[in-house]
């Protein structure tokens, strides 16, 4: 599939804000399974100095500085992506093996070992293994668990943008039961790492205008984020990393497009940075997935 990407994002101030350092995640990322073919991003005012490199997780970044007075700020990713079909994962074998490989480490798994661990919005308490261990039965496949996880999850869980904001904690979260995909995300991954099973955190896109007779994915319009977890070293033809989108309980396919990975939202916010002035402030943000 190959679709053009739209991600645009405004800001309105209240006061002129006379310097802005921003940082942006909106260059999708090449990898084994998706090709960019062409990327631009515009800003408006024009910023005073740009830089593009990559971050510490290996996703590009560009970080812009806008040093003269501005009343609004508008920032247009446009991409055009090839998403290549990617093969039915195998069986990965007992969810146990791959949780006893990582105790016993290793230089060689240092890599997926960094997403292991609390994060400042993926924080470890006893619900979230307590809530994952019916799908993770002794010796049961691993990607037959997390699909299991990711199923529930997906039932449990109402979708609802109105329930939760980005600092909402997953604890809150598990109450209510309702949040949106950057919870379903953060939840799922909690679960994951709690039984020593690495999981990363996704942000991307999802088709916006379905193919006739396919249903609209949940999370359109909006970027998209969903779980990657770790299965393995690819032993008989199993990927080392499987992902999973619990909102829509699908594995990801050619309708997902990655923009970057971390450990959590934090590390891969679309656009962050400081401003100096502005008062209040107004965020509009809208993205158009595209087929071509």
């Amino acid at each position: 599939m190959k679709y053009g990407v739209l991600h645009e994002t405004v800001y309105s101030y209240e006061s002129p804000v006379v310097l802005s350092q921003q940082l942006l995640h909106l260059t999708p990322r090449v990898v084994e399974h998706q090709r960019l073919a062409w990327h631009r991003i515009e800003v408006g005012p024009s910023p005073a100095e740009t830089a593009a490199r990559d971050d510490y997780f290996g996703n590009p970044v560009t970080q812009i500085v806008l040093a003269a007075p501005h009343s609004s700020l508008e920032v247009r990713a446009r991409s055009n992506v090839e998403v290549l079909a990617r093969p039915a994962p195998a069986p990965a074998g007992p969810w146990e093996q791959a949780r006893d490989r990582l105790r016993a480490g290793g230089e060689a798994l240092l890599e997926p070992m960094q997403f292991l661990y609390e994060s400042p919005h993926v924080e470890f308490f006893r619900e979230l293994a307590a809530y994952a261990e019916p799908s993770f039965a002794k010796g049961r496949d691993l990607i037959e668990a997390a699909l299991d996880l990711t199923r529930r999850i997906h039932a449990d869980f109402t979708f609802d943008p109105k329930a939760t904001s980005v600092s909402t904690p997953l604890r809150e979260l598990l109450a209510k039961r309702r949040g949106v995909c950057q919870d379903y995300a953060h939840f799922m991954a909690g679960c994951l790492r709690m039984l020593g099973l690495p999981a990363r955190y996704v942000s991307g896109y999802i088709l916006t205008a379905p193919p006739p007779g396919k249903p609209l994915l949940v999370g359109a319009d909006a970027s998209h984020a969903w779980v990657s977890v770790w299965c393995g070293a690819g032993a008989g033809g199993v990927e080392a990393w499987i992902d999973l989108d619990p909102t829509n309980n699908v594995l990801v396919g050619d309708e997902h497009i990655t923009l970057a990975w971390g450990r959590d939202f934090g590390d891969v916010t679309p656009m962050r940075g400081v401003i100096l002035g502005g008062g209040e402030q107004e965020l509009v943000v809208r993205v158009t997935v595209t087929p071509l």
